[in-house]
């Protein structure tokens, strides 16, 4: 295929980045430009690529030497394998500049005059001194939500005003552009471009994120994103998320705040969702009450193998929860009834759909103690070759259950999800 010289920075996305043999380094998740003095058009740096790893480096415009419907093609495969990281006088196209709002002179456009029109893309021409600019804006204007969508116009750089640094750290940006590239992405995933984001922006897509969703990024976060995030939401949409996590991770985010700024989001927490919590408080974060879920898969003896199996499907379990089932005398909300035992996913799978999980159940898996260190724990799991496994208290109550999930978590530095993979 032919390269192409002039292209929009919203088509770049998601396009592969290849070396000068073919090889594969990555994908362009952002283009970096500088916006300059003046009406001078923004000059294009380079791009944000990630690679295999789902870590962002940053690849200067001059290492293309082709970009092409299919992908961009780098000069070499050498490249710098250093974190990206936003330096103060850089924009990102994607992430920043669409959704914001400018105004425009075309006067072939006469009655979008004076009227705030949308940033949908930005087109990006390369000149004769191989430099990559803004030449063109791809501009929206701006409806209700009940209204149709109004057409796209594209307008020279040099009708185009408002698109500057002051502009686009103001609040009220929209961002159903980030939200579109976010669809099919997994929470972990999404934390870690969030991590790159400008706080506003962040700030942003995070007001306009579903409840459970955010729920579900925010556990992927650091700690002080998590309670960072968390002091910018409205206090009543923070209990909602809150709300919508699961206990163990609620715990570990209220357990890095002041004993005072915990208690007032419990206090405003559902009671049915803040008591785990609660009771996941009182072990230490390194025991295996601390780790430990007070929501894994608990059935009585009476329960059949399908129904066991069904609860097993659900896609809110992890992997490692869903591993196995744990079978008590009611009532089956930790703590339970007494604990008789677990039976395994792979134990369920070879009997009759029909069958009794009580007639299945393995009683001689020994539990974790609530007060097991974390070295225990690990031991535990390399000892049984398990994902997951019971906490039971001295009374013979199934308090919850530590999966390996959340073993490495705690093994891991703590600030694991920032630091920077060494180049190889």
């Amino acid at each position: 295929m032919a390269a192409v010289s002039k292209v929009f920075a919203a088509r770049l996305a998601g396009l592969v980045v290849l070396g000068p043999d073919g090889e594969s380094i990555g994908r362009v998740r952002d283009v970096v430009l500088t916006i300059r003095i003046g009406r001078q058009p923004p000059r294009v740096l380079g791009l944000v690529v990630e690679l295999p790893t789902r870590k962002r480096i940053f690849v200067p415009m001059l290492r293309v030497t082709a970009i092409e419907p299919g992908s961009v093609t780098l000069v070499t495969g050498n490249v710098s394998l250093r974190r990206f990281t936003q330096r103060p006088s850089e924009v990102l196209a994607l992430a920043q500049v669409l959704d914001s709002r400018v105004l425009i002179d075309d006067p072939e456009l006469s009655d979008l005059l004076g009227v705030d029109v949308t940033v949908v893309d930005l087109g990006i021409d390369l000149t004769r001194s191989r430099d990559w600019l803004v030449a063109r804006v791809a501009v929206r204007r701006h409806r209700g939500r009940l209204a149709r969508r109004a057409p796209v116009h594209v307008v020279e750089w040099q009708h185009v005003h408002g698109l500057t640094q002051q502009a686009l750290s103001l609040p009220g940006q929209g961002v159903s552009q980030l939200l579109m590239q976010f669809e099919d992405m997994r929470p972990a995933d999404v934390a870690n471009v969030l991590r790159d984001l400008p706080v506003k922006r962040r700030n942003e897509v995070a007001a306009a994120l579903d409840d459970e969703r955010l729920a579900d990024i925010v556990q992927e976060l650091p700690s002080d994103d998590q309670t960072d995030l968390l002091k910018h939401l409205e206090v009543d949409r923070a209990v909602d998320v809150l709300e919508a996590m699961d206990p163990d991770d609620v715990a570990d985010l209220l357990g890095e705040l002041p004993e005072t700024d915990a208690e007032w989001f419990l206090q405003r927490m559902d009671p049915e969702d803040s008591e785990p919590v609660r009771r996941l408080l009182e072990h230490s974060p390194d025991t295996a009450g601390g780790l430990m879920t007070p929501e894994p898969v608990v059935l009585t003896p009476a329960t059949t193998v399908a129904e066991a199996l069904a609860r097993a499907r659900n896609p809110d379990l992890t992997p490692a929860l869903a591993s196995m089932v744990f079978v008590v005398r009611p009532p089956t909300a930790t703590p339970t009834g007494r604990y008789l035992g677990c039976v395994h996913l792979q134990r369920l799978l070879r009997e009759p759909p029909a069958s009794l999980v009580g007639g299945i159940i393995d009683n001689d898996l020994p539990r974790l103690d609530p007060e097991d260190s974390l070295a225990s724990v690990t031991r535990y799991f390399a000892t049984y070759n398990l994902v997951c496994a019971p906490v039971v208290d001295d009374e013979q109550h199934l308090l919850g259950a530590v999966s390996v999930d959340d073993v490495l978590d705690h093994l891991l530095p703590e600030d694991w999800r920032e630091e920077e993979e060494e180049d190889e």
